[in-house]
């Protein structure tokens, strides 16, 4: 493991694999190094390419500065650009659900980005499904404030993803849960990069102009329809944006899929 440090002085742990052009992987929400949808896909992509993969701040073995509420999106922004700079970048950038959200924030901001990939950003832009509450992110920080960190994921995953109400009862019966608590005082740092675009408006015609990297948008071919037509309309609000769907993947999507699609778009 190695470590970088954020310009608050937060420190950032991340592991290095492979050797080629860098890649740089962003998890989304509840999710780090050691139990990471992302972890196959280094693997994959590191017979390739410089892998590298981070804890988010608050998560894994980085480090956190607690921050007030609400939390500033800037400072995970911070912690990628110090990745990046380790990495020498520009690199190649992929983030995944509220990741992607990440991802896209820091290459609107200035990151050194070369190709920037994107899945399923959890973004609501029409009325495929319900916006979340007006009340959603200072809710989601009154829970993790009173340290009401079951509440604050069974909140998260009923009114943030969307899940059904039964499916979200069950879920404390889950192995996981116990992993999902651990890492609820991160979920207002997810909330803040997607929660203003989760209304069912489009996106504002100026946000992301910055972006100048090619950018694939991805989703897969069975993920719920308001996700796919987020990243639709996002593919095509981006100036030098593609949009593919993954067929037969849902929001956790496999390795196996992915990779060669990725290993393509980042030669």
């Amino acid at each position: 493991m190695s470590n970088v440090t954020s310009a608050d002085g937060t420190r950032i742990a991340y592991t290095r694999a492979g050797s080629g052009p860098a890649v740089v992987l962003v998890d989304g929400a509840l999710s780090h190094r050691a139990q990471s949808i992302n972890a196959g896909l280094a693997t994959a992509l590191a017979a390739h390419f410089t892998v590298y993969t981070y804890d988010r701040r608050g998560r894994g073995e980085s480090g956190d500065t607690p921050p007030s509420m609400p939390f500033a999106p800037e400072r995970e922004v911070e912690d990628l650009a110090a990745l990046v700079a380790e990495a020498g970048g520009p690199v190649r950038l992929y983030g995944t659900s509220s990741g992607a959200a990440l991802a896209l924030a820091a290459a609107d901001s200035g990151v050194p980005v070369e190709r920037l990939a994107l899945y399923e950003p959890p973004f609501i832009v029409d009325a495929t499904r319900p916006p979340i509450p007006d009340d959603y992110l200072r809710t989601l920080d009154d829970l993790v404030a009173a340290d009401r960190r079951a509440d604050a994921v069974r909140y998260f995953m009923r009114r943030g993803v969307g899940l059904p109400g039964f499916v979200v009862v069950m879920m404390r019966f889950m192995p996981a849960w116990s992993t999902l608590k651990a890492l609820a005082h991160t979920l207002p740092y997810d909330a803040a990069f997607v929660a203003p675009y989760e209304h069912g408006a489009p996106y504002p015609a100026a946000d992301w102009a910055s972006v100048k990297a090619p950018t694939l948008v991805m989703d897969g071919g069975k993920s719920q329809a308001w996700i796919r037509n987020a990243a639709r309309a996002l593919a095509e609000h981006l100036p030098e944006a593609t949009y593919r769907t993954l067929e037969g993947q849902t929001h956790i999507v496999k390795p196996e899929a992915l990779a060669p699609v990725l290993e393509g778009f980042f030669r």
